[in-house]
């Protein structure tokens, strides 16, 4: 049984996380910390786990006792916490943040996207989860990078729901102005840019093609629907084929030959990818739940693989059948 600790337990990723690591047969929380709501039961705060768990906050932090922790905390706070605490060699880290996505000598947290580093993943001991965006946007793009197709600039409008800006209430989130209205938000310069240009330039060294990015908030409360577009003469077929033997071996991203919808993956931990030729461009959708492909559910992926379990468990979740 993996022991597991959580620190920042009130958003919305650790909701969701705490969902699934009650029900995975091989994880056990030990301790859920947060400091603003300790002592009350975690059911007043995910009251969709009433019936669940008995399970308190904690501001206590028994890392000893733990196998891995996860970091659910706000942009920023990880790396705070790991300057000032003394992490035991032997605890796993999952890092829900981006305070460690982005390679650097100063730390050695392998970037958990499992369709891009899963070997890697499985030796490491540090995680850096991905970002939302990001996943969707890269689970997009990869096959190309892989055989070094991506020489054109790279269209993307991709729209999410309220539950990506977190839960700390905002002006562009309460219901009375997300409802019925759709914004955008840094164009062309989001922050989670960084991380897929270094993916990519992973696979395909000589990437340096522009992103251009348009993020969208939805009148939605989760998933995320990304278009890419971009200029090519190859054939269709030969994308169908590039994309279906990349994700051939992996349990979570689908090409589907029907244009996709949200409902397909929210309450999920899949990604669905469609392509599409129009002329000489080529047209690429990927759709996820943010809240678990995007996040809780693919931390829980990388916890799998940490451990070497088979990476489904815990992980069969079923979309609405509406």
């Amino acid at each position: 049984m993996i022991k597991i600790g959580i620190i920042g337990g009130a958003g919305y990723t650790a909701g969701e996380l705490i969902r699934l690591l009650i029900n995975h047969p091989d994880a056990e929380i030990v301790f859920i910390n947060s400091s603003s709501h300790a002592g009350d039961k975690i059911t007043d705060v995910h009251v969709g786990l009433y019936g669940e768990t008995d399970l308190v906050f904690t501001n206590e932090l028994p890392l000893k006792e733990v196998d891995l922790l996860f970091f659910c905390t706000a942009h920023g706070d990880t790396k705070k916490f790991m300057d000032t605490h003394t992490v035991p060699e032997n605890v796993k880290i999952i890092d829900l943040s981006t305070d460690y996505r982005i390679r650097s000598e100063g730390h050695d947290f392998i970037y958990g996207l499992p369709e891009l580093n899963r070997r890697q993943i499985c030796k490491s001991t540090h995680v850096a989860n991905p970002g939302c965006f990001a996943t969707c946007i890269q689970l997009g793009l990869l096959p190309l990078a892989k055989h070094l197709m991506l020489t054109n600039e790279i269209h993307v409008n991709a729209i999410t729901g309220s539950t990506g800006a977190g839960v700390k209430p905002s002006d562009t989130t309460h219901f009375s102005w997300r409802s019925d209205n759709i914004s955008i938000y840094k164009p062309f310069e989001h922050q989670h840019l960084a991380e897929i240009k270094q993916s990519l330039s992973q696979l395909q060294h000589s990437f340096q093609s522009a992103i251009n990015f348009i993020p969208v908030r939805g009148n939605f409360s989760r998933g995320i629907f990304a278009t890419i577009y971009m200029d090519t003469r190859i054939e269709l077929e030969e994308f169908r084929r590039i994309y279906e033997a990349y994700y051939d071996d992996h349990s979570f991203t689908f090409l589907t030959g029907k244009s996709p919808d949200l409902k397909q993956v929210v309450n999920t931990n899949k990604c669905l990818i469609h392509l599409q030729k129009s002329g000489n461009k080529l047209l690429i959708i990927s759709i996820i739940d943010n809240l678990l492909k995007g996040a809780s559910g693919q931390a829980v992926h990388n916890m799998n693989l940490l451990f070497n379990l088979e990476e489904t468990v815990g992980l069969h979740l079923k979309p609405s059948a509406f």
